[in-house]
């Protein structure tokens, strides 16, 4: 093992459907990978896009500009907001 691929030592385990569970088989043969492999990637590329549309967006120049914009802006009173944040939901 080198030293740029770090020994797995977590396991993670998934209950599936039958049905489930030979959809992610079919895809994995397809891919060439075993389903752990096929599970680990699209996992990993699934929770690294989830977490950079959280972390970084891109804006072209006139949209950055716009965005500046609006975050300089005062902030203006909502009432009706405001109230909906203070009503109790209807899950309580």
């Amino acid at each position: 093992m080198s030293a740029l691929t770090p020994s797995k030592t977590e396991r993670i385990d998934v209950r599936a459907s039958s049905s489930v569970k030979q959809l992610l088989q079919r895809a994995a043969y397809a891919c060439h990978k075993n389903v752990s492999e096929f599970l680990l990637d699209a996992g990993v590329t699934a929770a690294s896009q989830t977490l950079a549309d959280r972390r970084q967006f891109m804006l072209d120049e006139a949209q950055w500009q716009s965005f500046q914009e609006a975050l300089d802006r005062p902030v203006r009173s909502r009432p009706r907001l405001k109230m909906l944040l203070h009503k109790p939901g209807i899950l309580g």
